[in-house]
């Protein structure tokens, strides 16, 4: 054989190889695609079927829709000038209305709304689904917003300039077209803004370039302030303010979880010289507050892991460095929230999975602290503070115990409770119960366990396990109202897990999982399941459990993994062929998180979680719930869609939802959460009960 009939058998042998390793369901990556669309339509009709007809169905449904379009639901604030400003929708307003009330009214029995922007009018004006994104405006607050509003719930947005005064968009005011990115205010004729378009977008999607746009000028020909990198997650334009001074800075995003960190300064940029991994929160008076994910060395002194500090911010502009101890975590305590105040500052500290208070004060040098003298024992969130006093709102709330908004004064103390949600289910009849889990490697694993006072440890017990574990996100008590209603009166027990890669015990929880220690993840949540039905709460009959996106991979696999220990799986916006999905949409940006499977060493150890890939012929898998949204530009749908039919293909059965609309969330108005809602915990009643 000569060595040019020797070349075609080698060249034709790799095209054959090739073609064997390609993906056979690739086609289903194509998101609108007509014979895709075709095969989801399919099994939605088939899920419906199923699950649509259970006795339980029409009730959770119906009582869930109930819950959402409450007009005794809490009007959240955000604050801007001398008004309130709120997003609300209920059963008449269905895609909701953006409104606005007085400081001083919205304290009242009786809030007299004035109405601003219609969504459900203006969708139907302009013959499209439109979801409100959230509303900026100048400083100090004037007439003019800028309203972000996206397709279908997705992350990409079209920017409108918005006049509150006159209650229409400005005519020839700023427009920003579909995208990704974000616009501010520097001025009232003037915009910071990071925009992603076919030209200027990274590998992740995000934009590459920020901009300053005065008003009357092109977009397209305004000059460039400054420009990242293609390989970069993103490049984001913003505003640190001090009293009345602002501040253009600049987030420069090599990963995830790093950055470089630029602020405008007498007119050039300076870079700020702090850890990549450190983020910035807040300026207050002068001093920069720093949230340290790893330790900081300064003259001599090491700042731990998960402290939050402040720096002269003057000062470390020309390269000096001072810092300010504020808050230092011990190893059951992480910050959850930073947020400023005219001369305070809001820190919400979680300790051991629960939330504390505290308000700092900057006092001769010094940081000094009181407890705010909230609610023990559930979790608190900051909501809107108003850099013009000191006055801020929180909300208090545990699994059992319905939301409360409290108003608060840091400088008189004054704490004044403004709305409680009702209760949607009698909370009196259940208990609350903090377990440990020992993981693989002898790590503790915290959990919550929700269930009836009378409720037996018997092994029979329908359980429903929910955890996360990603990104730093902590998952901590939350009022379970629909979930109350759907689960727990129907005599099913709910479990929350602390499993690590989530943020409950700072950023060293995080990192435990990250990259090739992935598995730390899986093996936590594992022995959280063991541990379950070891103290015969339930049994592998009986364990159902639901996650979504990162916590979509979680119970994707859980389930390939450990098949003998789960009955139902609500598999929801997830992330399952880990091979591909730094291709996909957003993927790219989560390679510091998970790893890169385009290098071989790092492939090695993603390969032997990605569900997608550890899908094996012959074994007894749960049925799957698998639910995501057409919509959804963050996570691919083809994740759910090939893990869907490549199981179908395997002789598996699953059942599979995808939402037209939704995006990441899944849905973008209260009938298509309820009916998410319903889906699950029907499917879930029908599996474990």
């Amino acid at each position: 054989m000569n060595k040019y009939i020797l070349l075609l058998c080698l060249l034709s042998m790799n095209h054959f190889l090739t073609k064997a390793q390609e993906d056979p369901y690739l086609w289903l990556e194509e998101v609108e695609g007509i014979k895709p669309l075709e095969f989801v339509q399919k099994l939605n009709q088939t899920t419906f079927e199923k699950i649509g007809k259970t006795k339980e169905y029409e009730s959770i449904y119906n009582k869930s829709l109930e819950i959402f379009n409450s007009t005794d639901k809490i009007a959240y604030p955000t604050i801007h000038g001398n008004y309130v400003y709120n997003f609300w929708k209920d059963k008449d307003h269905i895609r909701g209305i953006w409104r606005r009330t007085t400081r001083q009214n919205y304290h009242s029995e009786k809030i007299n709304w004035e109405v601003l922007l219609d969504l459900d009018e203006l969708s139907k004006k302009e013959n499209q689904n439109w979801v409100f994104k959230g509303a900026s405006t100048t400083f100090p607050a004037g007439n003019l917003f800028l309203v972000s509003l996206s397709k279908g719930g997705g992350d990409a947005t079209v920017i409108r300039e918005f006049d509150v005064s006159r209650k229409s968009f400005v005519e020839k005011g700023f427009k920003l077209e579909e995208g990704k990115g974000d616009a501010v205010y520097l001025d009232e004729n003037t915009l910071i803004v990071s925009r992603s378009d076919q030209e200027n977008m990274t590998t992740s999607g995000y934009p590459t370039q920020v901009k300053f746009w005065k008003r009357g000028s092109s977009f397209e020909n305004t000059s460039v302030m400054f420009e990242g990198k293609k390989t970069d997650v993103g490049t984001w334009g913003s505003l640190l303010r001090s009293g009345s001074t602002i501040y253009p800075f600049i987030i420069q995003a090599s990963s995830f979880f790093t950055s470089k960190k630029y602020v405008w300064f007498e007119n050039k940029l300076i870079q700020i010289e702090i850890p990549e991994d450190a983020e910035m929160s807040e300026l207050l008076n002068n001093q920069l507050i720093i949230n340290l994910k790893s330790d900081w060395e300064v003259k001599g002194k090491v700042y731990k892991q998960g402290s939050v500090v402040s720096v002269d911010f003057k000062k470390i502009i020309d390269g000096n460095i001072d810092i300010y101890p504020i808050f230092t975590p011990n190893a059951y305590s992480s910050v959850e929230e930073v947020s400023a105040m005219k001369n305070k500052l809001l820190v919400n500290v979680l300790t051991n999975v629960k939330n504390e208070l505290f308000v700092y004060s900057f006092e001769k040098g010094k940081w000094i602290s009181e407890k705010v003298s909230a609610p023990d024992y559930g979790k608190i969130s900051i909501g809107s503070t108003d850099k013009n006093s000191e006055q801020y709102y929180f909300l208090y709330q545990n699994f059992l115990t319905p939301p409360s908004l409290y108003h608060a004064d840091a400088q008189t103390k004054k704490i004044q409770t403004i709305k409680s949600l009702p209760a949607f289910f009698d909370g009196s009849k259940y208990k609350i119960e903090q377990y440990k889990a020992k993981s693989k490697d002898g790590t503790e694993i915290p959990y919550f366990v929700v269930s009836g006072k009378t409720t037996q440890w018997n092994g029979t017990n329908p359980t429903l396990l929910y955890a996360y574990g990603g990104f730093e996100a902590s998952s901590s008590p939350y009022y379970l109202n629909a979930t109350g209603c759907a689960w727990l009166e129907n005599g099913g027990v709910y479990v929350l897990a602390n499993i690590r890669g989530g943020g409950e015990f700072g950023p060293a929880w995080h990192q435990a999982g990250l990259k090739e220690k992935r598995q730390t993840v899986y093996n936590d949540f594992h022995a959280v399941a063991e541990d379950l039905i070891a103290k015969k709460i339930t049994s592998n009959k009986h364990l159902g459990i639901m996650g979504g996106s990162n916590g979509g991979l979680l119970v994707g696999v859980a389930f390939t993994q450990r098949p003998d220990l789960y009955q139902a799986v609500v598999c929801q916006v997830p992330l399952l062929d880990m091979q591909r999905y730094n291709k996909l949409l957003a993927g790219a940006s989560w390679m510091d998180e998970y790893g890169n499977p385009d290098i071989p060493e790092e492939w090695e150890y993603i390969k032997k979680y990605s569900p997608y890939h550890n899908l094996k012929p012959g074994v007894v898998y749960p049925e799957v719930l698998f639910l995501t949204s057409t919509k959804d530009d963050r996570v691919h749908p083809g994740h759910a869609r090939k893990m869907a039919a490549k199981m179908i293909d395997m002789g598996y059965p699953v059942l599979y939802y995808e939402n037209t609309e939704g995006g990441h969330a899944g849905a973008s108005t209260n009938e298509q959460t309820a009916k998410l809602v319903a889906l699950e915990f029907s499917y879930l009643l029908m599996k474990l009960k």
